[in-house]
Parts: C-alpha cells; sequence; structure tokens
C-alpha cells in the first residue's frame, strides 16, 4: 500500500522526488496524469505513488482544479503522507496549488515550505532564493518563456498566489536545531500561519525541520523540491537511509542513446556542445517553424530527421548518441510572437515543437527497434511528457539519478517497457553532464 504521495506540477519534478525515495529503497512510481495512476495494476505494491499535474504554465483555476483532481486520487489509493512537489524556482501557482491540496486536508493541516535542495546549490536565506550562488530573479528563470519568476522573496510570492496567511522561519532559528525550529512553527501557526516557509542551506537543516515537523506531531504537507520530503519519510521509519543504485559498466556495441532537446536555455546548449565534440555523438537538427506550422510541412521534418537517423542507426558506424534539437542551432525563436503572430492560444508554439521531437523518436523506435537502442534522454518536463506520450508511456518506475535533478527510470506499461530514461531539467548540471547520462544510460541498458 503506498504511503507517501506526491503532486508535481510536471514529470520532471516528480521523478527528481520520486528518485529520492527509490534510492532510499521505496519501491516508487510516477504517473502522467491521476487517471493513469488509478487504472494501473499493482499499486499496492509500491511504497510512493507521485502524479504530475502538469500544471505549471496553466492559469491559476485550472491549476487549482490539477491539484485537487491529484489528490483526491491518492486519498483514494490510500496515501497518508502528502506532499506538493514544487521547482526548485518556484516557477508556476505555488500558492493556488498549496490551496489544493489543503483544501483536500483535514482541518489544521499545515502546509512547511522548504525550497532548499542543497544537492542542486538551491537555498533559501532569509526568505530570499539563491541559486548557485545567485538571486532568483537574477537566474535564468527570469525570463522564462512560460513561467518566468520575478519575485526573490518568497513569502511575499506565496502571499500573491494562496488566500492563506503566510509565514517564515528565518535562518537564525534554524541553525539553532530542532528544538528553537519546533518553538518557531508552533509560534508561526499560532499567529494563524497555515503556509509556514522554512530557511535552509544544507541537508542537515532540511533534517532538523523535518524532525521538528515529526515532533509536533502536525498533519503536515510537505511542499518541497524533495529533499524535505525524503528527509520526513526517513524520520517517519517509511524509507531507508539513501545509497546509489548503478548497475556495472556494460557492452556498449550495437546501441545509441536517443536524445530529445527540448530545452533551449544556455545550459543545455552547453552542455550539447561538449557533447557534440565527441564524433560519435551526432547531431540531427529540425527546424521549429515547421513543427509550429503542424500539418503536412511538419509531418515532413519529422520524417525528414526520423530516416536521417535511421540510416545512422543502420549504418556501419552506428553512432554512441544521436542528438534532435530544435533550438540549439540557428537565430532563437520567441514563442510568444509565433503564437500571436499565428492567433494560437499560449503555449502551443513550445506544445507543437516537444510533440514533433515525441513523434520523431516514436517514429525511429517503430523503425529501426526497441534492441537498438540502449535509452532515451530527454531534457524539459515538457518534451519528457510529449515523447512518453507517442511511445503509449504513463508511468515510470524511477531508480536512481546521474546528479540531483538527472533522474534514470524505466518506462512502464507498452511495448517499450524496461526502456531506461533520464529526464533532466533544462538549468542542470554542469559543462559535462550530457556525457555523463549518456555513459549512464549504456549501464542501465544492461541491468
Amino acid at each position: 500500500m503506498p504511503l507517501i504521495g506526491a503532486v508535481a506540477d510536471d514529470l520532471t519534478g516528480a521523478t527528481t522526488t520520486g528518485v529520492l525515495l527509490a534510492r532510499s529503497k521505496a519501491r516508487t512510481a510516477v504517473f502522467f496524469n491521476e487517471e493513469a495512476a488509478e487504472k494501473t495494476e499493482g499499486i499496492d505494491e509500491l511504497d510512493a505513488i507521485l502524479i504530475s499535474s502538469n500544471s505549471r504554465p496553466l492559469p491559476a483555476n485550472e491549476a487549482y482544479d490539477k491539484v485537487k483532481s491529484a489528490t483526491i486520487a491518492l486519498k483514494k489509493m490510500g496515501v497518508e503522507y502528502f506532499s506538493k512537489r514544487i521547482d526548485t524556482t518556484l516557477r508556476g501557482g505555488v500558492g493556488v496549488e498549496i490551496d489544493a491540496m489543503l483544501d483536500q486536508m483535514k482541518e489544521g493541516t499545515v502546509a512547511v515550505v522548504v525550497p532548499a535542495m542543497p544537492q542542486s546549490r538551491r537555498i533559501l536565506v532569509g526568505g530570499y532564493s539563491v541559486i548557485d550562488g545567485v538571486a532568483l530573479i537574477n537566474t535564468p528563470v527570469a525570463q522564462d518563456v512560460r513561467t518566468p519568476v520575478k519575485e526573490n522573496y518568497i513569502p511575499r510570492l506565496l502571499e500573491g498566489q494562496t488566500r492563506r496567511k503566510v509565514g517564515l522561519v528565518t535562518l537564525d532559528k534554524v541553525l539553532a536545531g530542532e528544538e528553537v525550529i519546533e518553538e518557531a512553527l508552533a509560534e508561526q501557526k499560532k499567529a494563524g500561519c497555515e503556509v509556514i516557509v522554512v530557511d535552509g542551506i544544507t541537508l542537515e537543516d532540511v533534517e532538523n525541520i523535518a524532525k521538528a515537523c515529526i515532533s509536533l506531531r502536525w498533519d503536515v504537507v510537505a511542499v518541497d523540491p524533495g529533499p524535505f520530503t525524503s528527509k520526513l519519510a526517513f524520520y517517519r521509519e517509511l524509507i531507508s537511509a539513501e545509497e546509489p543504485n548503478i548497475p556495472p559498466q556494460a557492452d556498449e556495441a550495437g546501441k545509441t542513446v536517443l536524445i530529445a532537446a527540448g530545452s533551449a536555455t544556455p545550459v543545455t546548449k552547453k552542455q550539447m556542445e561538449i557533447l557534440c565534440q565527441d564524433p560519435r555523438h551526432v547531431r540531427v537538427s529540425v527546424e521549429p517553424l515547421p513543427l509550429i506550422e503542424g500539418g503536412d510541412v511538419a509531418l515532413d521534418e519529422v520524417f525528414k530527421a526520423v530516416n536521417k537517423a535511421a540510416e545512422l542507426l543502420e549504418s556501419d558506424n552506428q553512432p554512441r548518441a544521436i542528438l534532435f534539437e530544435t533550438a540549439l542551432h540557428g537565430e532563437l525563436l520567441n514563442l510568444d510572437e509565433e503564437d500571436n503572430k499565428r492567433h494560437y492560444a499560449g503555449g502551443m508554439s513550445a506544445n507543437r515543437i516537444n510533440a514533433g521531437l515525441g513523434m520523431i523518436v516514436s517514429q525511429l523506435l517503430e523503425k529501426v527497434g526497441k534492441e537498438k537502442v540502449a535509452g532515451l534522454y530527454t531534457t524539459g518536463g515538457d518534451t519528457m511528457v510529449n515523447v512518453c506520450y507517442q511511445l503509449g508511456v504513463e508511468c515510470i518506475e524511477v531508480m536512481d539519478y546521474v546528479i540531483p535533478q538527472t533522474d534514470v527510470g524505466r518506462l512502464v506499461g507498452s511495448k517499450y517497457s524496461g526502456l531506461p530514461v533520464v529526464g533532466k531539467g533544462g538549468l542542470t548540471g554542469n559543462d559535462n553532464t550530457a556525457c555523463d547520462i549518456v555513459s549512464r544510460l549504456f549501464r542501465e541498458s544492461a541491468r
């Protein structure tokens, strides 16, 4: 029976939290929506369930409904401990989604918001979010094309999104240890705060916050990118200590990693440039405008990429990896302008590009067979959703991570079941992360 349940606002967020639980010996599955979770057999064998509401870019009322529906589904499955998985950069309608979960909980439940993910150098100090040593609003997230973040002070950001009173426990209290944290949390609740933001800069801080919440015996919704959820589960004795789950080296002959790069961030661009310095890794550039236009021109662009990749896979010089990308060559498109130009709904151009990448991977696998593919590597949550959708997959069993927020899993529930997959956010990793992911997928293919 799954005791731990979480709702994430996108798929890569769900896998990030899920992997922390999976590395701690909890059998964990990530579902693309609540319908997929409700119809899947063997739910009782899981320890943790994560559902992606795919709500990050949605208007507030739609995001609320999506999270509410996913929360109700988790309750029906018998979940006892709930989390609202948030992006490490606080994108989306976090406050609205907290309301959606709390409205389904018993009276007196408190949302404890711990945005810190020290493993990825995401911390909170004085209520201010700092990403890898840079103030949140000075990172590329501030210019995110779909969900920009313009507020660095997280209590104020949440106050603009939730109808509940927001409190803050500052770093001086956190550094003083579990008992002082406990007192500070109690003071905030006594003051009428139902949403309490807590500073943190180390995993020890996160542990102490978790222990304080358990000591208070509160009903808590954990609102965090993953570490707080994991530490609560550990100190509740629901999971074991976290440790890597790495398979041995594998023979790479005769297999290729397929990469669908839907992210246009400078981080992703640099990673792929480093990857393609190795001549065994081949770039197949896909023009985004035909995909945005749709119809026959989009299909022509898809099949051009599929045919080129199939030739490479069936040649005597089979590549170690093939990179499909739409935004890492040429001039970067302004997708909002493309939507306006065509009178599309907001986000439709981005959706069509990601759907095109998904179709390319799906058609290529259909053409050459699963046996030639070591695994799939996607950048960007929307890209991962579209690839899996095209493959008929609605669930991923998570296993481990390459680095935090770069998650390893296996596809479940289609003819491609068992195929390894790595999903990575566009802002995660160092220059060599793409190379490390490709190497890891070969290992996973032999597990």
